[in-house]
C-alpha cells in the first residue's frame, strides 16, 4: 500500500519506489516543497498496486527491490500505462541502463545524484506527459525545429539536412529530454536489421552535430549518455 504526503488534488502525484528508508527520507526531503503529492512503495508488487490505485504522474523507481527486479516493474507498467518512469539506481553498468531504458524507462540517474538534476529531469518528464503530440515548433537556445514545415534553423538561418538526418533529429525532438538507447534509435530510423550496427548511428549523429552545434566536440543540443544512447536537450 502506498503512503501519501501533501495530497493536494491538483498536485502532480509522485510515486517513489525504493526499499531503503534512507533513500525514502532523502527523496521526501528533496520533493517536500508543496508542489507534489508524494506516495511511496517499498516493493515491486506494492509499486504495481500503487500505480493502479494512485495513478501517479511520474514514478521514481529503484531497480534493486526485494521481491522483483525493477526492470520487470517497468515492463508490467508499460503493458497498460505510459506514465513517465525515472530509474534511480546504484547500478552503473551500461547494460543495466540499456535494459531499463529498452524496457520503457524514460530516464536513468545513477545514485548518488544531485537534487537539482533530478528535479530538472522530472520537470522534463512531466511536461512531455502532458503533451498529447509534440509541439509543432520545438525551440531550445538557438535551435528551432518546425515539424509541420520540416524546417530546421540555427541562429535564425536554415540548416539543410539529409532525409535521414532530419528523421533522426525529429525522433529526438519528439522524445526531447528523454534518453533514447542506440537500439531504440536504430530500430525506429533504420529498422531491426540495423540494431547491431551502432556505427551507422554514430556517423549520423556526428553529421548532425557538425550542422547544428557551435562546437561539435562540446555539443549543447544532442547530448551523449555514454554507452547508452543520446538525449536532446529540452531546457534553455
Amino acid at each position: 500500500m502506498a503512503n501519501e504526503k501533501n495530497s493536494g488534488t491538483n498536485l502532480p502525484r509522485i510515486l517513489i519506489v525504493d526499499d531503503e528508508a534512507a533513500i525514502q527520507r532523502f527523496l521526501h526531503t528533496a520533493l517536500d516543497t508543496g508542489e507534489f503529492s508524494i506516495h511511496r512503495a517499498e516493493t515491486g508488487h506494492a509499486a504495481l498496486a500503487a500505480a493502479v490505485a494512485v495513478k501517479p504522474d511520474i514514478i521514481l523507481l529503484d531497480l534493486g527491490l526485494p521481491d522483483m527486479d525493477g526492470v520487470e516493474v517497468i515492463r508490467r507498467v508499460r503493458e497498460w500505462s505510459q506514465v513517465p518512469i525515472i530509474v534511480l539506481s546504484v547500478r552503473e553498468r551500461e547494460d543495466d541502463k540499456v535494459k531499463a531504458l529498452d524496457a520503457g524507462a524514460d530516464d536513468y540517474l545513477t545514485k548518488p545524484f544531485g537534487v537539482a538534476e533530478l528535479l530538472a529531469r522530472m520537470r522534463v518528464a512531466l511536461r512531455r506527459s502532458l503533451q498529447q503530440a509534440p509541439e509543432p515548433v520545438f525551440t531550445v537556445d538557438e535551435l528551432e525545429v518546425d515539424l509541420a514545415r520540416r524546417r530546421v534553423l540555427v541562429h535564425g538561418e536554415d540548416v539543410q539536412l539529409t532525409p535521414t538526418e532530419y528523421d533522426l533529429l525529429r525522433l529526438l525532438v519528439i522524445h526531447a529530454g528523454k534518453v533514447m538507447t542506440h537500439r531504440q534509435i536504430l530500430r525506429q530510423i533504420w529498422g531491426v536489421a540495423y540494431v547491431e550496427q551502432p556505427h551507422v548511428l554514430r556517423v549520423n549523429i556526428s553529421n548532425l552535430r557538425h550542422k547544428l552545434e557551435r562546437d561539435p566536440s562540446r555539443p549543447r543540443y544532442i547530448l551523449t549518455e555514454p554507452g547508452v544512447g543520446y538525449r536532446l536537450k529540452a531546457e534553455t
